[in-house]
């Protein structure tokens, strides 16, 4: 595996090698191991999956406080753009954020640790999305930063128009509304 700390410090890409024959290939994506070695020791507790139609966008979602979470994510089938925006109050990269195309068929893994908000907007037809967490659901911690927030620059790479939204993250607070944690 490749281990690609990202510009902003914490967050990282990881390439699992793939090993293909007329068959197909074969992939670690996970190792304990070598993630200690590279990331550092993060527990994941739960494993997560969606999926979504093209144009959805889920995010920018984080937890606060003892509830935030660590996550490492990838797509098994399709396309997305995923975004990471560094919330930590110590960090001099606060409200920067990191964009990664992640895929089926590229097999890139994105890790984000705690203190960032997280989304992402599929870019194929459906995308399935599978990510570890180092903590529960806890919804009286969520918060949801808007996605389409001028100040984050995020480009989504779809038309404004082509965006899908739930009602929840159309609602969420502007990057000057939060504190940092």
């Amino acid at each position: 595996m490749n281990f690609i700390e990202q510009e902003i410090k914490g967050v990282w890409v990881i390439e699992p090698i793939r090993h293909g024959d007329a068959r197909g290939y074969f992939s670690e994506v996970f190792r304990l191991d070598l993630f200690r070695e590279h990331i550092g020791d993060v527990n994941f507790i739960q494993d997560n999956e969606s999926f979504s139609g093209y144009g959805v966008l889920r995010g920018l979602h984080f937890q606060k406080g003892e509830w935030s979470q660590a996550k490492l994510v990838r797509v098994s089938q399709g396309a997305v753009l995923d975004v990471a925006v560094d919330l930590r109050g110590d960090s001099p990269t606060f409200g920067k954020h990191v964009a990664v195309e992640l895929s089926a068929e590229n097999g890139r893994q994105l890790f984000i640790p705690r203190g960032f908000a997280h989304g992402f907007v599929v870019l194929s037809d459906h995308a399935q999305f599978q990510y570890k967490v180092d903590n529960v659901y806890a919804p009286h911690s969520e918060a949801t930063l808007l996605s389409t927030d001028p100040a984050l620059g995020i480009d989504w790479r779809l038309d404004h128009t082509k965006l899908q939204f739930s009602e929840k993250d159309t609602k969420g607070m502007m990057l000057k509304d939060i504190k940092p944690f």
